[in-house]
């Protein structure tokens, strides 16, 4: 073979994309001359003397160029689909009507007379796609039968969920004959899928008949492959695992599943997120990258769980500079050893500084110049703070303040403040101080730059989260300690908790505070049954009762909030009544006495807390007039909430 012939033929491998890809042109070529060839006998009545040979050798060479040149425009032998795959014939639809197209017209306008009967063509292209389907079933069929499961395998293996994650399981599995599960069967309680077998594994029940499945076949292993599974189907199956003695594994969540290929190295014990009962809210990157891209950000709190995530996400979009600010430096030195892989805290982006300390702020922001700022720093377990809420008004409040009056000064034109679900109908002094730092930055309007707060639920992993209380109680073998058998609480991941922020950063509209649709609340006595049932034998529970400030059930809008969703099919976009920084701190100084920022050391903290309740139902009309408010309303040390 000659160089030249040896070139063509590589490059039209590396256009096709490689022997299957060649392969599947030269089945896709032969599946029109045939279809050609029998479209004109039935077309002439099968009479061999009508058929023009001469037009089925021009018109056949003409089909295979325009399916070959088509199909590889659309891609369909680049390898780009999994073989056999409704996205595969849906190219190939494509690709089948770019051919048949321009077959007809060759046959009808360019060549003098018809080469064969129009009708043939129509009839030929039916036919020539009637054969690539099902040369692409016959194949896969083959294909998967071949590389089934072999019944040597040691662990018999029960998988719930026969959707998407359950096929990728599977198919994982199946390419890995080492992996030593066999698939013996399905649970799903879709009825739907009563009857659906992947892989040759039928569907043979629902959650509720596990035990009497897992039993029936004989079954050492159960996967979870349900990421939307509610939270007490996927204890129920935990709990009759563990008793049973089988071994339980799970998917990866939706986050990486539909992202990277699935492999059974993915396969892994249950992780919290596979508690949440649904799946991860999914974010446009592209609009985050486009407001973070070369700018310079800042972000305080950057040491904790959730400022330390937000700074390993912006990296991924480029940002200009980033700034680390944090009080603790063991924090500091935590996250740079987690984005650099150092920790010899001698990086320039890492500011050791204390929000509460206004000019010490206004000078990092006068050195930094952020065109973005990340608001994390705050003070968040709800039972210290009702003990010392002067602590919460200190950081959560004034550390806001500071942290505002900083940013406007410094032209910071993207403000995003982390709220909590906890400043919705507000109840605890965690709640208060953080509703009021929703109200401060809704009350920054600025031409041209965006204040606003981001509101979520429970993070599941950050410090001090029921879920690590839960495993380090069951790992020290103690009892685990729930308030009440009915509380429920929203749950998220810190991965998605962040990327709900820096969305927000995004689409967010000066004034507004952002919440995350997240699901049904999870029963957090569920996740505690899931954590005594890994221990052998079961830990107990013990029931501490609701603590002061706590709710039963937390909601994600306060009253009058409309869950509005303008951007987003799962953030909503509420509009909260703003609140001057001067009124709150006049409220506050002129309450307690004072200069707002020191009162009185010997004040009550139930005296503090009910002051926070009464910032935070201050009404918007009456903020710029807060101070006269209480100078001609309050007497002999009444509070707030008697004005109001």
């Amino acid at each position: 073979m000659g160089t030249s012939a040896v070139k063509d033929k590589d490059r039209l491998g590396s256009l096709i994309g490689g022997h299957i890809g060649v392969s599947q042109a030269s089945f896709d070529s032969i599946a029109w001359v045939v279809a050609i060839v029998c479209a004109t006998y039935a077309r002439l009545d099968f009479n061999e003397d009508l058929v023009s040979w001469l037009g089925v050798s021009i018109i056949a060479p003409i089909a295979i160029l325009a399916q070959i040149d088509s199909g590889i425009f659309m891609g369909l032998y680049s390898g780009r689909w999994r073989f056999g795959s409704f996205e595969e014939v849906g190219a190939l639809v494509r690709t089948v009507l770019v051919c048949t197209s321009a077959v007809f017209l060759a046959d009808a306008l360019l060549l003098p007379g018809r080469a064969i009967p129009l009708g043939s063509v129509l009839i030929g292209a039916a036919l020539a796609f009637l054969f690539m389907c099902f040369g692409r079933w016959w194949w896969r069929a083959r294909t998967e039968r071949i590389s089934s499961f072999s019944g040597n395998r040691p662990n018999k293996l029960v998988i719930f969920g026969a959707g998407e994650a359950g096929y990728q399981a599977l198919a994982a599995i199946r390419r890995d004959s080492s992996c030593g599960w066999e698939p013996v069967a399905l649970i799903d309680d879709d009825p739907l899928k009563r009857n659906l077998r992947i892989f040759g594994v039928a569907v043979v029940g629902k959650s509720t008949e596990v035990e009497e499945i897992l039993r029936k076949y004989d079954a050492n292993s159960l996967l979870i492959a349900a990421p939307s599974a509610p939270l007490g189907v996927v204890t129920n199956l935990l709990e009759t695992a563990t008793r049973l003695k089988i071994a339980v594994k799970a998917v990866p969540n939706a986050g990486r599943l539909f992202g990277d290929a699935f492999d059974v190295e993915d396969i892994q014990e249950i992780q919290p997120e596979d508690l949440l009962g649904r799946e991860p809210v999914k974010i446009d990157d592209s609009e985050i990258r486009s407001f973070i891209k070369g700018k310079s950000v800042l972000i305080t709190g950057a040491g904790g769980s959730i400022g330390s995530e937000i700074a390993r996400q912006i990296l991924k979009f480029e940002p200009g500079s980033l700034t680390l600010l944090d009080r603790d430096e063991s924090a500091l030195l935590g996250v740079q050893l987690s984005i650099e892989g150092r920790a010899l805290l001698d990086s320039p982006s890492l500011v050791l500084a204390d929000i509460r300390d206004a000019k010490g702020v206004e000078q990092v922001f006068k050195d930094r110049k952020p065109d973005v700022v990340f608001h994390a720093a705050a003070l968040k377990h709800l039972t210290l703070l009702e003990r010392y809420p002067l602590e919460a008004w200190k950081s959560n409040v004034i550390g806001t303040i500071n942290v505002l009056n900083a940013a406007v000064a410094s032209g910071v034109t993207g403000f995003v403040n982390i709220s909590t679900d906890k400043a919705a109908d507000a109840s605890s002094v965690l709640g208060f101080s953080k509703r009021i730092a929703e109200r401060l930055t809704a009350s920054i309007n600025i031409k041209d730059a965006t204040y606003v707060s981001v509101r979520f639920a429970n993070v599941l992993g950050s410090r001090g989260s029921v879920l690590e209380v839960f495993r380090a109680q069951a790992e020290a073998g103690k009892p685990l300690t729930v308030t009440d058998a009915n509380v429920t609480r929203f749950v998220m991941t810190i991965p998605e908790a962040v990327r709900l922020v820096t969305q927000a950063a995004a689409i967010g509209r000066s004034g507004e505070v952002l919440v995350l649709d997240m699901g049904t609340p999870v029963k957090i006595l569920d996740i505690a049954k899931h954590y005594a049932s890994r221990r052998n034998p079961p830990l107990d529970i013990i029931f501490t009762g609701l603590r002061p400030g706590e709710k039963l059930h937390e909601v994600l809008f306060g009253e009058g909030e409309p869950d509005d969703r303008p951007f987003h099919p799962k953030v909503s976009h509420v509009n909260v009544p703003p609140l001057s920084t001067e009124s709150a701190q006049s409220a506050f100084s002129l309450l307690l006495g004072g200069d707002g920022e020191d009162p009185e050391s010997d004040c009550d903290p139930m005296a503090i807390r009910k002051v926070l309740a009464s910032i935070c139902a201050i009404p918007s009309e009456l903020t710029q007039n807060c101070e006269n408010l209480v100078e001609n309303s309050i007497q002999g040390g009444s509070n707030l909430t008697k004005v109001l």
